[in-house]
């Protein structure tokens, strides 16, 4: 049987004046913020699998073994008021087997990533974090 977890983002510098939202499997924005550069965070529901597979609302996958998570900026939050529109992928599928273990056990895994681009536009694409995946809340 499946298990809920919980998975927190926190970007780290957001462009501030952009709305940031999680984005759900059929790309409609979902717990949007305006940011005003301060750190945002988004606690993210996963079900959790038996043999170790990352499921649910929020989590896409991408041919047999890889599964992310979108976090949408601008446009892609709903803004329709910008000429920005982007998306962080952030990888699930790496998370080490011990922390989905905690996880499954009630723990909250966290990762911090990145908020901009080295144009200084907020980060998108593939989103490496600045930190590994840890346990956030126990």
């Amino acid at each position: 049987m499946p298990a809920e977890i919980t998975l927190r983002l926190t970007t780290a510098d957001p462009v501030a004046g952009l709305h940031y939202s999680l984005q759900d499997q059929k790309s409609a924005p979902a717990d949007a913020r305006f940011s005003t550069g301060a750190p945002l965070t988004f606690d993210v529901p996963v079900k959790l699998s038996d043999d170790g597979r990352l499921s649910g609302p929020f989590v896409r996958r991408e041919g047999p073994t890889r599964r992310f998570v979108y976090i949408a900026i601008g446009g892609q939050a709903g803004d329709g008021q910008t000429c920005v529109s982007r998306r962080a992928k952030i990888d699930v599928h790496d998370i080490p087997a011990d922390l989905l273990a905690l996880a499954r056990s009630g723990a909250v895994l966290g990762v911090t990533l990145p908020g901009r681009a080295k144009d200084g536009g907020p980060a998108c694409a593939t989103v490496r974090p600045l930190t590994p995946w840890a346990v956030v809340s126990p």
